[in-house]
C-alpha cells in the first residue's frame, strides 16, 4: 500500500456529509475559486463589446496588435464582437489546458499543495490586473497560468482522499460541483451587478476579493488533506512502468477527449453567444428596468444546483433498488438531456424572426433546464471516471487530460460565436443541437466497449 493509498485510509471519514473532512475544505477552498472564475467570466464578452475592443479603448491595451493580428491570422477579419467571441474562446479553451502543465508540476516536482498555491496567487494578481485596460493581456496570462496551478490539482486532491473503488468517489464529485455551482449563483449578482451598473472594473476587483479568500481557506484546510507522496530523488529506483492495461485505458480515456468536447458546447457557449443574443433577443425589461444580461447566469447557477441536488438524490434513490449504471451510460444520459437544450433556443429564435417581438423568459428558462440538467450527468461524472480510471503515478496529469475536452470545447465555441452574426439564431442554436446529438449517438455506440475497458475490475 502506498503512502498516499494509507493516508487516504486515515482521512476517509465521513465527517462531512458522509464524506472526508477534507471534502469540505476543498469543495470550500474552490467555491471562493470558481466565484472569482466565473465573476470574471460573466463580464468579458459584455466587457469587450461595449468599452475595450472599441475605439478610444482598445488603443490603451498593452501589445494588443500583435495579439489581434494573430488572432485575425487565424480567423480573417474580425469585427469587435466576433473578435469578442474569439478571444473568450482562446482564454476559455486555454484555460483547460493548462492544468495538464499543472497536473505535471505537481506530479514531478512541487507537489499538489504547494502548486495549488502558487496557482491562487497568480489568479488573484491577474484578477486585479483586469481592473486596467492597459494589462489586459498581461491579466489574461496570470490567470491561465493560475487556472492552470489550480483547477486540476484540487480536483486530484478530492480524489485522493478516497481507496480505490470507494462508491462514493461520484458521489463527492457531485458535492464538489455542487459548491462550483454555488458559486457560480453568486458571483454574477455580486461581480455582473458591479461591472455592469458600477463600472467593469469593480466588478473584476471583486473577483480579485473572492480569490483571496479561497486561497486563505485552502491554506487553513492542508491538515486534512492527503498527505502527498515524497518527490522523486536522483538516487530512487525508476517508478514501475504503465502495464498494458494502463496503456489501453489512457488511450480509452484520450479517445473520448473529442466526443465530450463536442457535447459541452451548448453548456460552455452560456458565456459567450448566449449572453450577445439573449440581450438583444429576450425581453429584459420588467416594471421600466432592464435587467442585467449577467443575471441569466445567476438563473443558470440556480437550475444546475438543483439539477445537481436532484441527480445526487435520483442516483442514490437508484442506488438501493437497483444497478447504478457505470460512468459511461450517466455520460451518455446526460449529452442525450443536453442536446435537447439548444432546440429551445432554435424555437425561440424562429418565433422572434417571425413575429419580431422579443422571445420571453420562458425560453430561457426551458433551455437552462435541460442544459444543467444533463451537465449534472457530465462534468462531474467525467472527473470521477477519469480520476477513477487513470494509473495513479498520472493521476494529476490525467485529470489535466480530462480537462482538454474543454479546451477543444472553447475553441469550438469561439469560432461558432463568431457565426452569430452571419446565420439566424434559429439555424446557429439548431447547429449546437445537431453537434451535441452527434456526440451523444458516438457515446451511445462506443459506451459497450468504453465501459468494460475502464470499468474498475479491469484496472490492475
Amino acid at each position: 500500500m502506498t503512502d498516499i493509498t494509507a493516508d487516504a485510509v486515515r482521512l476517509n471519514n465521513a465527517a462531512f456529509l458522509g464524506h472526508p473532512k477534507g471534502l469540505g475544505w476543498l469543495s470550500f477552498a474552490e467555491f471562493w475559486e470558481r466565484f472569482s472564475y466565473y465573476g470574471m467570466q460573466a463580464l468579458l464578452v459584455l466587457y469587450m463589446t461595449h468599452q475595450l475592443l472599441l475605439p478610444g479603448h482598445v488603443e490603451n491595451v498593452w501589445g494588443f496588435g500583435p495579439f489581434r493580428a494573430g488572432i485575425e491570422a487565424l480567423y480573417g477579419p474580425l469585427s469587435p464582437q466576433a473578435l469578442a467571441s474569439a478571444i473568450f474562446g482562446l482564454y476559455a479553451g486555454f484555460v483547460y489546458l493548462t492544468p495538464i502543465a499543472g497536473g505535471m508540476l505537481a506530479d514531478r516536482v512541487l507537489g499538489r499543495t504547494w502548486t495549488v498555491t502558487i496557482g491562487a496567487l497568480l489568479m488573484t494578481i491577474g484578477h486585479f490586473l483586469m481592473a486596467f485596460e492597459v494589462s489586459f493581456l498581461p491579466a489574461i496570462t496570470c490567470l491561465l497560468l493560475g487556472v492552470g496551478c489550480f483547477k486540476g490539482n484540487i480536483a486530484t486532491q478530492v480524489g485522493d482522499l478516497y481507496v480505490p473503488g470507494d462508491p462514493r468517489r461520484a458521489d463527492a464529485y457531485q458535492l464538489y460541483m455542487l459548491g462550483i455551482q454555488l458559486a457560480v449563483i453568486v458571483s454574477p449578482f455580486i461581480c455582473g451587478t458591479l461591472g455592469e451598473i458600477y463600472g467593469w472594473h469593480l466588478g473584476f476587483g471583486a473577483a480579485g476579493v473572492g480569490m483571496l479568500v479561497g486561497l486563505t481557506i485552502y491554506l487553513i484546510g492542508r491538515p486534512h488533506f492527503p498527505r502527498e507522496a515524497p518527490r522523486r530523488q536522483a538516487s530512487d529506483p525508476p517508478r514501475t512502468a504503465l502495464s498494458t492495461n494502463d496503456v489501453r485505458v489512457i488511450v480509452v480515456l484520450c479517445l473520448l477527449i473529442p466526443v465530450l468536447a463536442v457535447a459541452m458546447i451548448g453548456n460552455q457557449q452560456i458565456f459567450n453567444a448566449y449572453l450577445v443574443w439573449g440581450e438583444a433577443n429576450f425581453q429584459l425589461v420588467f416594471f421600466g428596468k432592464t435587467m442585467p444580461i449577467t443575471w441569466l447566469l445567476s438563473f443558470d447557477a440556480l437550475i444546475s444546483t438543483t439539477c445537481l441536488i436532484a441527480s445526487l438524490a435520483f442516483w442514490r434513490w437508484w442506488s438501493t433498488r437497483r444497478t447504478e449504471p457505470n460512468e459511461i451510460t450517466k455520460l451518455t444520459i446526460g449529452v442525450v438531456i443536453a442536446a435537447a437544450a439548444p432546440l429551445t433556443l432554435s424555437l425561440a429564435a424562429s418565433l422572434v424572426e417571425t413575429t419580431g417581438e422579443k422571445a420571453g423568459l420562458g425560453w430561457a428558462l426551458a433551455f437552462l433546464i435541460l442544459n444543467d440538467l444533463g451537465f449534472a450527468n457530465v462534468l462531474p461524472v467525467g472527473l470521477a471516471l477519469y480520476s477513477r480510471a487513470s494509473p495513479k503515478a498520472l493521476g494529476g496529469t490525467i485529470i489535466g487530460v480530462y480537462y482538454i475536452h474543454l479546451f477543444m470545447g472553447n475553441m469550438l465555441v469561439g469560432w461558432l460565436g463568431g457565426l452569430l452574426e452571419k446565420m439566424p439564431g434559429s439555424a446557429f442554436w439548431l447547429l449546437h443541437a445537431g453537434l451535441m446529438g452527434g456526440a451523444a449517438l458516438i457515446l451511445l455506440f462506443a459506451r459497450r466497449a468504453a465501459g468494460q475497458i475502464l470499468a474498475p475490475t479491469a484496472k490492475l
